[in-house]
């Protein structure tokens, strides 16, 4: 058992779940929310306040600021409290109340933006904001998880390893795609890995990080309202988008095995098992990331009226919930084999 000091110094991530026996394919997930921020956004947090200290741009009067739709916030959070900083993370609403108040908890102030940017997203007016109070005062350090190398140079040194030691045999990695840092620190290891390895970036439905028309999103967590800015698409083999809805289902499919996670890794489950279904390769060794656990969601993708409201009363049909997709999927493309480079990319 580990004694520590400084609650970023542990992280849990060496944990795994078999989902054969609720979905019926083998599918290992990868949980990273057993940690004091509750969610892999610690590794990236941890890394760019270290980075931004080694460089001398955080001082003892700097007031940390970051635009974060929740997790990344709540890491931030927990690290500007352990190491005396202030901190202020600029949001929107449609982060969970569970989450704002955690990071509240922790000393930190939130500012929610309430209106939508020119692309039915939220982003760019939070950046804005951030940017306006940069300008306003010196002290605000800005570290910037779009832009900042450091977010996925952390999953190179962490995520994608941990991976490797544990699956040798890796023929094809599900990861969900936000700011891109996990997708391509994970998606640079492995082009170098002794063995190809299919990179698979999850997306939902509305967002705009792989192009196509901006919708609406009501789940924080995965998707952009703009092309990520840290997003290299040659070391991407395919993008999955998942509508909100199999998110949701996914999620409380899960939830009836005793296994609670949060919107981001329904959305991931989601499409790769959508992707082993058409592929229906036996013997596969296919791993997905878990960014995080699920009872900062219990007001949103767990509760019967917000449901209900956003998405229908159909919403968690049992059927629907028990097959775990709502929409009739196409015939199946010709199986890909992991050691043949990829035909195309699903859009």
């Amino acid at each position: 058992m580990p004694v520590i000091s400084a609650p970023h110094a542990f992280n849990e991530s060496q944990l795994y779940v078999d989902l054969q026996s609720i979905f019926g394919r083998s599918l290992y997930l990868k949980c990273e929310g057993f940690n004091f921020a509750g969610s892999i956004k610690l590794k990236a947090a941890n890394e760019m306040v270290e980075s931004a200290e080694r460089e001398g741009i955080l001082k003892p009067d700097s007031i940390l600021v970051e635009s974060s739709s929740g997790n990344l916030g709540v890491a931030l959070s927990m690290i500007a409290a352990s190491k005396g900083y202030q901190f202020l993370c600029v949001t929107d609403s449609r982060c969970n109340l569970s989450t704002r108040l955690l990071m509240e908890a922790l000393g930190s102030e939130v500012h929610v933006i309430s209106e939508l940017d020119a692309n039915a997203g939220f982003l760019g007016a939070r950046i804005d904001y951030v940017r306006a109070l940069c300008a306003s005062d010196d002290r605000y350090v800005w570290l910037s998880q779009y832009t900042n190398p450091g977010n996925w140079q952390a999953h190179y040194r962490t995520t994608a390893p941990e991976i490797a030691s544990h699956f040798p045999g890796l023929d094809v990695l599900f990861v969900g795609a936000g700011t891109t840092g996990t997708l391509m620190g994970c998606a640079r290891y492995f082009r170098k890995w002794h063995r190809p390895v299919r990179i698979v970036a999850v997306d939902s439905v509305g967002s705009v990080a792989f192009g196509g028309e901006p919708g609406r999103r009501m789940i924080p967590g995965l998707g952009m309202s703009m092309r990520p800015p840290l997003l290299d698409e040659s070391f991407v083999d395919e993008v999955i988008r998942v509508e909100e809805a199999d998110t949701i289902r996914t999620c409380h499919r899960l939830a009836r095995r005793g296994f609670l996670f949060g919107g981001s890794t329904g959305t991931v489950v989601s499409g790769a098992m959508d992707w082993l279904n058409r592929r229906d390769t036996p013997g596969i060794t296919a791993v997905a990331i878990a960014p995080d656990l699920g009872e900062r969601y219990l007001d949103t993708i767990y509760q019967t009226n917000w449901l209900q409201d956003l998405y229908g009363e159909n919403i968690l049909d049992p059927e629907q919930v028990a097959v775990g997709h709502r929409r009739e999927r196409p015939t199946p493309d010709p199986p890909d084999t992991p050691d043949t480079p990829p035909r195309h990319r699903s859009r």
